[in-house]
């Protein structure tokens, strides 16, 4: 068996055949399976149902959460032998994406990702702590009529002070009105910003209403990198938010810190993270400058300030694959105008959440800014996805980020 066991009067087991490259796809591990794959269905099937795949010799291949709606059919659970989805095999699945993060982090550090979608077998939905605060967020409407289960089975093994439930825009509607669950619904904390710690540094997360879950988490080795180059610098944090990167610059010994970001929102945000961090010797020195502003604009137009670190994160600039070419040529330009904006011996940290966008491609757009500067650089390092943000397919693999050294 591979379904959950049935009482009588339920229907019959869903059961899907695909086509033949489907088949390699889902026997080398890929998660989904899309709705142009599927040539045979047995029945109209719901939103959260196990859908059992066959291959053509009608041996067992896989078993996912179906979406009639979605593109993505079919959200794999499991593909090679047979099991059977039951209480005890989700309470497996979840012991084992806590055991991946086992050791990662300790008590300076209480803000990190516990279940990263289908990276860590759980497609569509990701998990992440804020001190005793749990954000779950959910992507496909399949999850939706598994909520009671799941939402039960993490307060009992995390046993979490508060668990916030987040939907994506494309099924908010559908929650509410089908599922009565409103965007941060489930158990909300008196104050909707959470107070959490990475590193022995403070931070608020906004947990019911903020981007992501409410902090972006997947940059934290990326900041802790900055910390340790940033000593005796002036740095410019672009497309700053909540002034994580310049935070950590701070503690490390920066001279001066300048934020660019569009939102006053998340200025305000970064003003309120560096009060919370005043009794650090380094953030308390550090000169903290907020600038609101359109960041791409800012470094276009910006012709005398220079810097000795430019930090360089923008929103995703590819949304989907008929926008990657002009995203490799936006990288480009941006980390040309990063490069203009640097001191002799600058550090440049560019960084890109473009999952369209190959890493290669990424590093390469930046490396050919740096040579058509005319400027020598030497590359330091480049970096990809944080430990408790494991990425186990292409689709999944969106972030990267490169430092490069210019010359004195």
């Amino acid at each position: 068996m591979a379904t959950i066991l049935k009482n009588p009067g339920q229907p019959a087991t869903l059961r899907l055949r695909v086509t033949a490259t489907a088949e390699t796809l889902l026997r080398g591990g890929h998660p989904w399976l899309f709705a142009s794959s599927v040539r045979e269905v047995n029945r109209p099937g719901t939103a959260g149902e196990l859908a059992v795949i066959y291959d053509r010799r009608d041996t067992f291949l896989a078993v996912g959460l179906y979406d009639p709606e979605s593109p993505i059919r079919v959200r794999i659970l499991h593909a090679g032998k047979p099991v059977s989805i039951q209480a005890d095999w989700w309470r497996n699945n979840l012991e084992q994406a806590l055991a991946r993060r086992a050791g990662l982090f300790d008590d300076r550090t209480n803000g990190h990702r516990w279940i990263n979608g289908e990276s860590d077998g759980w497609p569509g939905l990701v998990l992440d702590r804020y001190a005793g605060t749990l954000v779950l967020k959910v992507y496909t409407a399949s999850w939706l009529p598994r909520l009671p289960e799941i939402t039960r089975l993490i307060r009992e093994r995390l046993q979490p002070e508060h668990l916030v439930l987040r939907f994506s825009r494309n099924i908010q509607a559908l929650a509410r009105q089908d599922f009565g669950l409103a965007e941060g619904s489930g158990g909300v904390p008196e104050q909707p910003t959470v107070i959490f710690r990475e590193t022995g540094l403070r931070f608020e997360a906004e947990v019911v209403h903020g981007q992501k879950t409410g902090f972006f988490l997947d940059q934290r080795e990326n900041r802790r990198r900055v910390e340790t180059l940033a000593r005796g610098a002036t740095v410019l944090n672009a497309f700053s938010f909540s002034g994580g990167f310049s935070l950590y610059a701070a503690r490390g010994g920066a001279k001066s810190v300048t934020d660019l970001d569009i939102s006053a929102h998340a200025l305000a945000s970064a003003q309120r993270n560096f009060a919370l961090n005043q009794t650090d010797p380094g953030v308390a020195a550090c000169r903290h400058e907020t600038i609101q502003t359109d960041a791409f604009a800012w470094l276009e137009q910006n012709t005398t300030r220079k810097f000795d670190v430019v930090i360089l994160d923008p929103p995703s600039l590819a949304k989907r694959e008929t926008e990657r070419d002009g995203a490799i040529q936006a990288y480009g330009k941006l980390a040309g105008q990063g490069v203009k904006a640097l001191s002799p011996g600058g550090l440049l940290v560019a960084a890109s959440c473009s999952a369209h966008v190959a890493a290669e491609e990424f590093f390469e757009a930046v490396r050919s800014a740096g040579r058509r500067s005319g400027r020598d650089f030497q590359e330091l390092a480049t970096t990809g996805h944080a430990p408790d943000h494991p990425a186990t397919f292409a689709e999944a693999q969106y972030l990267k980020s490169i430092y490069i050294r210019l010359a004195r």
